[in-house]
């Protein structure tokens, strides 16, 4: 059982997934998550594998969050994140519902909950959703999304560095993960924003 201390000492490499999913969540049957260190492909011949990276930031040097000039800062229903969320994604995807859990977690914390919309024409533009785990002071990046015909602006980086800015104080250090090979390339992001490691996951499942 992975107890906090393992996971405090080196939280990347402990877990695949935040301290506080780790000790609720249970793999589906077959499934299984291996450290890049212990994984060999030959090992698993009848399952589909995808790596994903996970990343650490010891909120220290947060980059200043500077909002692009022509967006501001807007509240959004739970129904208006989904719907953004949906949008930004091909294949994957969250309902209100799902959302609405999330607000029942103890990690929620409604100050993480972030959107900016176009000042013009009142779209929305990016949203941002992160958790608080108060136990171990970990803050964890879950959604993070800008709509295609805005990207490329900056509003990636203030989404990271405002919610990042936002745990300060309040959590010792903050984790992220991500699909390998996304053609967003959010890892750039993240490292650009002062995320570090070399942490590499792979899920396997049963083809």
């Amino acid at each position: 059982m992975l107890t906090k201390q393992v996971y405090l000492a080196d939280p990347c490499r402990a877990s695949s997934l935040p301290y506080w999913k780790a000790c609720r969540i249970v793999p589906p049957p077959g499934t299984v998550l291996i450290h890049e260190e212990d994984f060999t492909p030959a090992n698993y011949p009848d399952c589909q594998e995808e790596p994903y990276f996970r990343l650490r930031h010891n909120l220290k040097a947060v980059p200043a969050p500077q909002l692009p000039e022509g967006f501001s800062l807007c509240a959004l229903s739970l129904s208006e994140y989904a719907a953004h969320i949906n949008r930004c994604y091909q294949d994957i995807g969250v309902t209100e519902s799902e959302l609405q859990q999330f607000t029942n977690r103890t990690v929620y914390d409604a100050t993480l909950w972030i959107a900016a919309k176009d000042s013009r024409t009142g779209a929305v533009a990016a949203t941002g959703i992160a958790d608080l785990d108060r136990e171990i002071r970990e803050g964890i990046l879950e959604w993070i999304q800008v709509s295609p015909e805005y990207r490329g602006r900056g509003l990636g980086r203030w989404l990271v560095c405002e919610l990042l800015r936002r745990m300060q104080g309040r959590a010792d250090f903050a984790t992220v993960s991500g699909r390998c090979g996304n053609p967003t390339n959010p890892e750039q992001l993240y490292r650009a924003c002062g995320f570090t490691g070399r942490d590499v996951w792979h899920i396997l499942t049963p083809v």
